[in-house]
C-alpha cells in the first residue's frame, strides 16, 4: 500500500512539472518581421566593347546586367524597345541579380530594362533604366538570296520529309532527338500547321520583312507558351483562331552559341513585335538557321518549354 502511495505522488509530481515548466502543448509564436519593399535599387549595365571610341558597344549587342537593392531577395527583368514602348516587356527570372542580354535590332536603339525586386513575403519594388545600345550584323549575301530570292519568296512547312517537326534539348545539341514527326502526322489535329505560308521579303540592302498568311489559323499552344494576339489561356496543342500578321525581321548572329563541330549558318532570323511566327507559335521570336539552299531550310527555335528547342524543315510554296 505504502508503495502504491509513493507511485501516485510521483506521477502526480510530474504531471506538475509537465504543466509548469513550459512543456505543455501549446501553439508556437513565429513572426517574418516587417514587410518591407526593397529601396535603393541600382541596376548596373556593361556594354560588350564599350569604350571611348565605341560608346554604345562593339557591335554584338551584347549587355551584362547586375542589381543590388536594400531588402531585395529575388528578381525578375525585362526589356523594351523605347521607340515601341507601348509593348510589354516578357518578365524573366534574375538568379543572383545577374542576366545577360542581346539586343537585337540592328543600329543604335535605347532600350529600357524594367526591374521587379522582391523582398520579404512577396512585396515588391519596380525600377527602370534606359540604355543606348549598337547592333550590327552582316550575314552571309547567300543566305538572304536563298531566302528572300532577293525579293521576295515564300516557305511552307515541308510536311512530307521525315522530321519536318521536331524536339530536343536546347544546349550542345542541334538534333531533334528526342521526337521527330512522320510525314503528314500533324493532318489529323493539326492541319494549319502545312496551310499556312511564311513570305520573307527584302526591302533594301538592310531592311526586310515578312507576312504570315494562315486561313485555318495559328498552330501554337496557349495561356503563357505563346506570344501571338488572341491565343486562349488554356488548351492543347492545335490551330487557334488568327487572321495573318506582318512584321519587320532582321538577321543576327545566332545566340545559341552551338559548338562549331555542329550544323549552322550561326545566322538567325529575329522577329519584330509578337504579330508572327515561323511554322509554330513559340514565345521566342529568334529562329536560328541551321542549313538552308535555294530548295530547303531548317530551322531551330528555343522551346516555349525551358531547355528545349523545336525544329522545323521548310521549302518554297510553289
Amino acid at each position: 500500500m505504502k508503495r502504491n502511495i509513493k507511485l501516485l505522488i510521483s506521477f502526480a509530481a510530474l504531471v506538475m512539472v509537465f504543466l509548469f515548466t513550459g512543456n505543455s502543448c501549446k501553439e508556437e509564436e513565429y513572426s517574418m518581421g516587417n514587410l518591407v519593399a526593397p529601396t535603393d535599387i541600382v541596376i548596373n549595365t556593361k556594354i560588350v566593347g564599350q569604350d571611348a571610341d565605341n560608346p554604345n558597344g562593339d557591335g554584338s549587342g551584347v549587355v551584362e546586367i547586375s542589381v543590388t537593392a536594400k531588402d531585395g531577395i529575388s528578381y525578375k527583368i525585362g526589356y523594351s524597345l523605347v521607340e515601341n514602348i507601348t509593348q510589354t516587356p516578357v518578365f524573366e527570372n534574375m538568379p543572383g541579380g545577374m542576366a545577360t542580354k542581346k539586343f537585337t535590332t540592328l543600329g543604335e536603339h535605347t532600350y529600357r530594362i524594367t526591374l521587379i525586386a522582391y523582398g520579404k513575403g512577396g512585396v515588391s519594388s519596380v525600377a527602370t533604366k534606359d540604355i543606348l545600345v549598337k547592333s550590327v550584323f552582316n550575314p552571309n549575301p547567300e543566305i538572304v538570296t536563298f531566302l528572300t530570292g532577293n525579293s521576295e519568296k515564300t516557305w511552307k512547312v515541308d510536311k512530307d520529309s521525315p522530321g519536318h517537326f521536331g524536339v530536343g534539348p536546347w544546349e550542345g545539341s542541334s538534333t531533334p532527338e528526342w521526337w521527330s514527326a512522320s510525314p503528314g502526322e500533324k493532318e489529323t489535329c493539326c492541319n494549319c500547321f502545312y496551310t499556312a505560308r511564311f513570305t520573307f521579303s527584302q526591302i533594301n540592302a538592310t531592311s526586310f520583312s515578312m507576312s504570315v498568311a494562315s486561313p485555318d489559323g495559328a498552330f501554337t499552344k496557349t495561356g503563357s507558351l505563346t506570344s501571338l494576339p488572341g491565343i486562349p489561356a488554356s488548351g492543347d496543342e492545335g490551330c487557334y483562331s488568327y487572321s495573318g500578321g506582318s512584321s519587320a525581321f532582321s538577321f543576327i548572329q545566332a545566340s545559341s552559341q552551338l559548338p562549331a563541330d555542329l550544323p549552322s549558318t550561326q545566322t538567325s532570323i529575329v522577329l519584330d513585335g509578337n504579330a508572327t511566327y515561323i511554322g509554330y507559335g513559340a514565345l521566342q521570336k529568334e529562329y536560328e538557321i541551321l542549313e538552308i539552299t535555294e530548295n530547303y531550310m531548317y530551322l531551330r527555335v528555343q522551346g516555349t518549354e525551358t531547355g528545349n528547342a523545336w525544329y522545323l524543315k521548310m521549302i518554297p510554296a510553289n
